[in-house]
């Protein structure tokens, strides 16, 4: 049984800071395909970054330069370093593992969200 539970997120003001994790278990974490999505209130959910076993990362164009997606293998955890926070990125924040495709996938200039694990997710919010 895969299990991802998100931490991290609040509220803080816009050219703020947040760092969310994500603790892992029940999944062959370090040679796996791991991402952070996130869905804002009447908007389909989207890709934000994804890092691979190796360590390499994909990121939505909207967070270029802003956020940062890393793993510690040793300790099962996903992290989302995020800094210069907008408005714009108010939202619930998933992690997830386990794309039935393969990993740093880029369709149409998106991260594909069709993962198969998601987390219960934590909130985000950005004043201006």
């Amino acid at each position: 049984q895969v299990q991802l539970v998100e931490s991290g997120g609040g509220s803080v003001q816009a050219g703020g800071s947040l760092r969310l994790s994500c603790a892992a278990s029940g999944y062959t974490y370090s040679t796996n395909c791991l991402g952070w999505f996130r869905q804002a209130p009447g908007k389909p959910r989207e890709g934000v970054a994804v890092i691979d076993g190796s360590g390499t990362t994909r990121y939505a164009d909207s967070v270029k330069g802003r956020f940062t997606i890393s793993r510690d293998n040793a300790n099962n955890t996903l992290f989302l370093q995020m800094n210069d926070l907008k408005p714009e990125d108010t939202a619930m924040y998933y992690c997830a593992a386990d794309p039935p495709f393969p990993c740093l996938t880029v369709v149409a200039g998106k991260l594909n969200a069709a993962y198969n694990y998601f987390g219960q997710g934590t909130q985000v919010t950005v004043a201006p």
